[in-house]
């Protein structure tokens, strides 16, 4: 069921937001260098390597490190909107339609993250597709705390269920949660 709910809900999205991300491209574009698209190599499901895409919300050539770890400067000023509508997160629609994530699961992280790896694996959490959103987003709990993280990330895979995942789709999209922060 959270399959075809994937599918069904990633697919209406493109349709029917498919104009604003386009919108949204061309306005990142015109704000600073470099594509709208940013795609970054992310850890999946059983540990899979996966391309993830977002809009580009930092400025061209900043490193490839975890958010926590960068400096807000790196943001630019649209980027800075973006990040706190979470529209950035609008081209994972993409990546939810074609298997790589879910709309809720533990958020994917970066493969040099190698705590966040390991503390996942241990608790079997490497089981779920990565999410646009999840237990521990919702609750503020970024990567900067790998242990913490991979608890929620635990807690939500022994109690996931389709109407828990509406209500964390819903918690989301009203404003709860701030995911990764930059310094």
């Amino acid at each position: 069921m959270k399959r075809l709910f994937d599918i069904l809900a990633s697919l209406a999205g493109l349709l029917a937001l498919g104009w604003l991300i386009g919108l949204l491209v061309i306005l990142v574009r015109r704000d600073s260098h470099g594509p709208g698209i940013f795609a970054q190599v992310r850890v999946g499901r059983h540990g899979q390597p996966f391309t993830c895409y977002k809009l580009r919300t930092m400025r061209q050539g900043t490193a490839n490190v975890a958010t926590h770890e960068m400096s807000s400067s790196a943001v630019t000023s649209l980027g800075e909107s973006l990040r706190r509508y979470k529209l950035d997160e609008l081209p994972q629609l993409w990546n939810v339609l074609r298997g790589d994530m879910s709309f809720v699961g533990p958020r994917p992280c970066l493969p040099v993250q190698r705590e966040v790896i390991e503390e996942r694996e241990k608790r079997g959490v490497l089981a779920l597709r990565p999410g646009i959103t999840g237990l521990a987003q919702v609750n503020d709990i970024d990567m900067s705390t790998p242990v913490r993280l991979a608890e929620v990330d635990a807690e939500y895979l022994a109690t996931r269920s389709f109407v828990g995942d509406l209500v964390l789709i819903l918690r989301t999209v009203t404003g709860s949660g701030q995911g990764d922060r930059v310094r």
